[in-house]
């Protein structure tokens, strides 16, 4: 029905792209992000990756090479959702229409060259949900995600949420995809307890071997959980230390933006609580727990602070959330893509 994939060369820069008599146009080359800019890779490679058999693209990419991460750039990260996942959060906010940004072309318009992919209820479904399909939502988020640098999916959903084994599919999807680099846990410290015990955390652990390569843990910790007088304290009671002891990038995220304030007092603490983890800045564009857009003088106050402690060491990663709210007119969206594209080629 659909004929047969014709591809031929017009230009330097293009290719004519068709199926069978149906289809004739003209596509640009596809670039993807390394460290000192944009490179290229072919249409032919596109087609092959996305359309062709098991990843032939994919089978023939390297790891993410890390050791040429020389500018902020390499270390800024866009997290993301399936698209409209915060709708809801805008709508509480006064921001009606909600965002059909997906979570690729949230990165493309950041212009970042790594992406945090989280779960969110039970969005997007599991692989073996999907048998009946030619290729996964998994699989086609991965292509979507081919011309980035590094990307790390969840294995624990917003909310924390847990559904099945979410390990396994994510462990075989990084056998095809190199650039996916680590496991992500997001909410795990919820207001019933953790969403892994430290036994589970441990046999995790062993299996975040792949082909050679070891992938990274990620862990989202709210700044209020280790504030031990915070009211929001979700972590009293728990051996904190022995869970962050096994996981080997903690990603701090301050939910009230009111409390960006104390950023520096709160570094402090989780350096003393991470000497042997990598650090990452979390930073809100929306704040969910006011129903408001980060305030301009917070939104710099957070961004500077994350780029002085990434150039001091005290900080690897920054991140940027979300690709959900930045297609809906927000100012702050706008500052931040701006912001991004003046600091991105400082030298860390």
């Amino acid at each position: 029905m659909w004929g047969h994939i014709v591809s031929s060369r017009v230009a330097p820069d293009q290719w004519r792209v068709g199926f069978g008599s149906h289809f004739n146009a003209v596509a640009p080359r596809i670039p993807y992000f390394e460290s000192n800019g944009m490179k290229h890779i072919s249409r032919r490679e596109a087609v092959q990756g996305a359309l062709g058999g098991s990843f032939a693209f994919a089978s023939n990419a390297q790891p993410a090479d890390k050791s040429s991460h020389g500018t902020a750039r390499d270390h800024f990260w866009i997290f993301t959702v399936n698209a409209g996942m915060n709708d809801d959060y805008l709508a509480q906010g006064g921001v009606m229409g909600g965002s059909r940004m997906t979570p690729a072309e949230g990165a493309f318009f950041l212009g970042v060259p790594n992406l945090i992919l989280v779960r969110e209820n039970n969005s997007p479904l599991p692989p073996a949900r999907q048998k009946w399909r030619a290729k996964t939502s998994f699989e086609q988020f991965a292509i979507s995600f081919l011309p980035l640098k590094r990307v790390v999916w969840s294995v624990v959903g917003s909310g924390g949420a847990i559904h099945g084994d979410e390990m396994s599919p994510v462990l075989d999807l990084a056998k095809n995809y190199p650039n996916i680099t680590g496991v992500y846990l997001d909410d795990f410290f919820r207001s019933d307890g953790p969403s892994k015990s430290l036994d589970q955390l441990k046999k995790d652990r062993q299996r975040l071997q792949v082909d050679g390569r070891r992938l990274e843990s990620w862990l989202t910790l709210y700044t209020q959980d280790f504030d031990p007088n915070h009211a929001g304290n979700r972590t009293k009671g728990l051996p904190l230390q022995s869970y962050l002891d096994l996981f080997d990038v903690i990603t701090m995220w301050t939910w009230n933006s009111n409390d960006l304030h104390g950023l520096e007092q709160n570094l402090e603490r989780l350096e003393k609580a991470t000497p042997n983890s990598k650090r990452a800045l979390g930073c809100y564009l929306w704040d969910f727990f006011n129903r408001k857009p980060v305030p301009l003088d917070l939104m710099e106050k957070q961004c500077n602070a994350g780029l002085n402690w990434m150039k001091a060491g005290r900080i690897q990663e920054m991140i940027f959330l979300a690709n959900t709210v930045l297609d809906v007119g927000l100012e702050v969206a706008t500052w931040t893509r701006e912001w991004i594209a003046d600091n991105g080629n400082t030298a860390v």
